[in-house]
């Protein structure tokens, strides 16, 4: 999901310019665009429950969440996400070079909930978000957002600033469910099916290794000699550390390069209520009555027992 090492981006990257300084509205300036989710699947999560982010990052990795309980209408509080990694852990980005990791997250909200307007946030909350950008999922996904790629080794969690809805004539004072999904590091996959060269590449045919040779966008090509006289040209992608050799017989499906992925995708789940304050102060106005009327019992009993004694001496 959260895929922008390859040199095809740039020309995408272009094209959401505009809609990214209109998204500046949600946090300061936009630094990452976490479009590719959002090209391709009208909705983060499907009825099964699976966040679209897990299609191109195939490692499951944990994430988590903390988020309050319950919450009053019209209120802004933060919902934190943390996607835990070895920062000494390195990435091969699309040029094939060793980089540090990446992380970013997806948090679905329930209907009506919504990002906090800036001029609203408190000093403190804005410390924690520490310039963090969101960015909507789109139009039909009023209550979800994007934040990310950002520097695993500046940000030790996200935390998205979130405001309750208002009363209204559909305010429902019920528990919603809220989805979230974080990765750390690139994708396996694109989400137009392309592999990344964030891979382990296998081989397709059986025979032996003819010859292996630059490929293009710094990569390799390695072509394979098969039984029949055919040759099998197997690309590899920048950055990969070969464990065959020329002249080698290999099988189908053979590894050709090791596993570069460091990173992963988790998603998490809770819910939040929101809470109706006159349910509150009915409930606080309730439990002083019961308190009251124990304390009233007691005293009453103690009465009862200093008269009864007052009879047994009479």
């Amino acid at each position: 999901m959260f895929n922008f090492f390859s040199k095809n981006s740039f020309s995408i990257i272009k094209k959401f310019t505009l809609f990214s300084l209109l998204s500046s509205f949600f946090v300061f300036n936009v630094n990452a665009y976490p479009i590719f989710a959002r090209q391709y699947f009208s909705s983060p999560r499907e009825v099964s429950g699976r966040i679209a982010c897990s299609y191109c990052h195939l490692a499951q990795k944990p994430i988590e969440l903390s988020l309050p309980q319950s919450v009053f209408p019209n209120t802004i509080f933060e919902a934190i996400i943390k996607v835990p990694y070895d920062k000494n852990l390195k990435q091969v980005s699309g040029q094939g070079t060793k980089v540090g990791l990446n992380i970013g997250a997806v948090l679905i909200l329930p209907e009506g909930f919504t990002l906090a307007p800036i001029d609203r946030i408190p000093a403190s909350l804005r410390t924690k978000i520490n310039n963090l950008s969101f960015l909507p999922y789109n139009n039909a996904n009023k209550s979800t957002f994007l934040v990310g790629p950002v520097s695993g080794d500046k940000y030790d969690q996200l935390v998205f600033p979130v405001l309750s809805p208002d009363y209204g004539t559909n305010t429902s004072f019920l528990k919603s469910s809220v989805y979230v999904g974080g990765n750390r590091g690139r994708g396996q996959i694109y989400p137009n099916g392309e592999k990344s060269n964030n891979n382990i590449f296998t081989s397709s045919a059986t025979g032996i290794i003819n010859e292996i040779k630059p490929g293009a966008k710094n990569g390799f090509d390695v072509v394979i000699e098969t039984k029949d006289g055919t040759s099998v040209i197997e690309t590899i992608g920048a950055g990969a550390n070969l464990i065959v050799k020329e002249g080698q017989s290999i099988t189908v499906d053979q590894p050709l390069t090791t596993d570069p992925n460091v990173g992963g995708f988790g998603q998490s789940e809770t819910e939040i209520m929101l809470q109706n304050p006159i349910r509150v102060k009915n409930l606080i106005v309730f439990t002083l009555f019961i308190l009251l009327a124990q304390i009233f019992l007691v005293l009453k009993k103690k009465q009862f027992e200093k008269v009864q004694l007052f009879e047994m001496n009479f």
